[in-house]
């Protein structure tokens, strides 16, 4: 298996074989934490007008979004896991557009077949890449806004780079502790919490969550993140990742474990 790491725009262009579109904070953790919450069907969408005509065509559905962070005007939700509740889109419909992650899955019209990555799922994704054996793996780091390198995305693939060659990152927990203060601070600032709150941060850094991958269809109506189920021998959390949290990250993670019982 031939694996290449690559940023940004330019570098989902380049994804070639099965590329797997990165976007830790926040994109497609939260399309995890939506399928959690009991979302009937999420599609990726590239414009904020093209998702509006969607709606228009699917009475019930929901926008979920952001452009530069701040939720789209119009929409009923942002781009945020800790501000969507359960029960707002449990059974719906959601069609989802952002600056950075849905956008690379429009760009990276090379790949023979997409997947979308977050630490939320990464070993998931990496058990799925496994099982499928492609001859070739592109991990897009799409950083911020597809034009700026983001720590938490370039930590993302090559933890997944790692489970895929049998050895996985020793410091993982650790490079997560350093974030805050090394890419992330935007989430930690008073004046930024409207749009980028803490308990986002936190929700995006639970590390192995979520046992399922996303696949990235596309069918007459457009693209439509799939949900493929690993088996469960073949995930194993990641050791020490819960020492990553601080008492907030905590708080979030049991908030967030309350909801999916709600959601079931």
């Amino acid at each position: 298996m031939k694996i290449r790491i690559l940023e940004l725009l330019e570098g989902a262009r380049q994804a070639r074989g099965t590329a797997v579109i990165i976007d830790v904070l926040r994109a497609f953790s939260l399309e995890c934490y939506l399928y959690a919450y009991g979302a009937e069907k999420v599609r990726p969408v590239g414009s904020v007008e093209e998702a509006f005509a969607l709606r228009e065509a699917h009475p019930g559905s929901l926008l979920v979004g952001e452009r530069q962070g701040k939720m789209c005007e119009g929409f009923d939700f942002g781009n945020t896991p800790s501000g969507i509740p359960p029960e707002a889109v449990s059974g719906r419909l959601i069609f989802h557009t952002t600056s950075a992650g849905t956008q690379g899955i429009l760009a990276a019209s090379g790949a023979d077949r997409i997947l979308t990555g977050s630490l939320v799922n990464a070993r998931a994704v990496a058990d799925y890449l496994l099982r499928e054996q492609p001859e070739e793996v592109s991990l897009v780091c799409m950083g911020n806004g597809g034009i700026r390198r983001a720590e938490e995305d370039v930590l993302c693939a090559e933890y997944i780079r790692s489970l895929l060659l049998g050895n996985p990152l020793p410091d993982l927990a650790e490079r997560i502790r350093r974030l805050p203060t090394h890419g992330a601070e935007h989430f930690f600032r008073p004046e930024t919490q409207e749009i980028f709150p803490e308990a986002d941060f936190w929700l995006c850094m639970q590390a192995d969550r979520f046992p399922f991958a996303l696949e990235v269809r596309k069918d007459r109506e457009g693209f439509i993140s799939v949900k493929r189920e690993v088996p469960p021998a073949e995930l194993s959390r990641t050791e020490g990742f819960s020492a990553v949290l601080s008492r907030k990250g905590d708080s979030s993670a049991e908030e967030a474990d309350a909801k999916e019982r709600e959601a079931e």
